[in-house]
């Protein structure tokens, strides 16, 4: 693929001035202000009716902010404050970094209620994903999420040291503007986050290449497969874009769950000899920098780990499975499958703590029952392998059970690995 160059000269920066905010509605207005260089940027702004984290939007070179709206008002109603900012496609290369990039994102942070250390960036086209990646790059301490669709970057770098940052990419086979979809895979598989997430639209085949998305303006008809386009193509979409950034700047800054395709690398790691060992030293490391971090999706560590039950090799299935519980502590589901292999290798007062701890987790109703579900279903399968573990061990009636659950949950505790 002939490679065009998207860097622009950098311009300095200067304070930001607000030239205009013309107000539309009770939540949504639009905004006129300055980078250091005079550039004048039109933008919408779409306020959360309480405090709460904010959000910046870039579009591609052939759409305007207006591709966006939809979604920055499913995130005004959810609680977050978003920015579009417009980019006139024949000034581009002007409007481009730093200038535009920390201008927008400077006023986003600046409005009322916006929480300026809890923000998330999206980016479509070529020209918005490198905008979105970039600001992440110049604002990593405050950026706390991404969204990418349809482009490429330059900053490649950051990406792959950003190493817990969520990132949502999405891509469609469709896009009239290939190789994107390898761009957009070269990007995922690049990054190094255990909670990116990929969704890939696929299609027979990808379209023939016809010209350069930041130079077309309306040279190649537009298909419904690149960027925002998307919206109308895939209606899911906008929700699962809004449910990322809701997940990544509300219910968990900063976090989401793993994925187990972003996590191949670690998860195949685990089933090599002394890989075990090697994941538990990553994942202590990796906790004192994040103390919430992860770096494997519970259920598929559990996954390797009652195959290894299945096989009878009891002793490599605890091993596996005191790894997950060292991620998941307060998984009642870990718990118990911990439980159950301590059993099955003879090593009962083990076993008995575990399912009474997992009894007790179901019982405080303050926890979900595992990481990745918490059904009513599925608590009712963890308390009957629970329940099932100790009358094996004991004859005691239901009633001591319970009330050794609860003893159980006040002595039980795991600590990561010292160094």
């Amino acid at each position: 693929m002939k490679q065009v160059s998207l860097f622009l000269i950098p311009v300095l920066l200067g304070s930001l001035v607000i030239i205009s905010a013309a107000r539309t509605n009770n939540v949504e207005r639009a905004v006129n202000f300055k980078t250091a260089d005079g550039t004048i940027l039109n933008g919408t702004y779409f306020a959360a009716a309480k405090p709460g984290p904010g959000v910046l939007l870039f579009h591609q070179s052939n759409r305007t902010r207006k591709s966006w709206e939809d979604v920055a008002r499913q995130l005004a109603a959810a609680g977050i404050n978003v920015l579009t900012v417009d980019a006139d496609p024949k000034k581009t290369r002007k409007q481009r970094w730093p200038g535009k990039l920390d201008a927008a994102f400077e006023f986003l942070v600046s409005q009322p209620g916006v929480n300026r250390d809890v923000v998330g960036v999206g980016g479509a086209g070529v020209i918005g994903v490198e905008d979105s990646v970039e600001t992440a790059r110049r604002h990593s301490a405050e950026v706390k999420s991404l969204v990418l669709l349809s482009g490429e970057t330059e900053s490649l770098d950051f990406l792959r040291q950003a190493s817990q940052l969520p990132e949502l990419f999405v891509v469609d086979d469709n896009d009239e503007y290939p190789p994107i979809a390898e761009a957009m895979e070269l990007l995922y598989v690049t990054a190094s986050s255990p909670s990116r997430k990929f969704v890939h639209y696929s299609a027979a085949h990808e379209a023939p290449w016809l010209w350069y998305e930041p130079f077309d303006i309306g040279k190649v008809p537009a298909k419904g497969g690149h960027g925002t386009d998307m919206f109308k193509v895939h209606p899911e979409l906008p929700g699962i874009i809004v449910d990322w950034f809701v997940t990544t700047l509300i219910k968990t800054p900063g976090h989401a769950p793993a994925d187990t395709v972003a996590c191949a690398s670690v998860i195949n790691q685990i089933q090599m000899p002394g890989g075990v060992a090697q994941v538990s030293q990553q994942l202590f490391e990796a906790r004192r920098k994040d103390p919430e971090a992860q770096l494997f999706p519970e259920i598929s560590v559990s996954t390797i780990g009652q195959d290894h039950m299945r096989a009878h090799d009891t002793k490599s299935a605890i091993e596996v499975l005191k790894l997950v519980l060292l991620a998941y502590p307060e998984s009642a589901d870990a718990n118990e499958t911990l439980g159950e292999a301590y059993l099955a290798d003879g090593q009962k007062e083990l076993a008995r703590q575990h399912a009474e701890k997992a009894l007790a987790l179901l019982d405080s109703h303050g926890l979900p029952a595992s990481s990745w579900t918490d059904t009513e279903q599925y608590r009712g399968e963890i308390r009957r392998g629970a329940e099932k573990i100790l009358k094996q061990l004991s004859p005691r009636s239901h009633n001591q059970v319970r009330k050794g659950s609860m003893v159980a949950s006040k002595h039980l505790t795991l600590a990561l690995p010292q160094t």
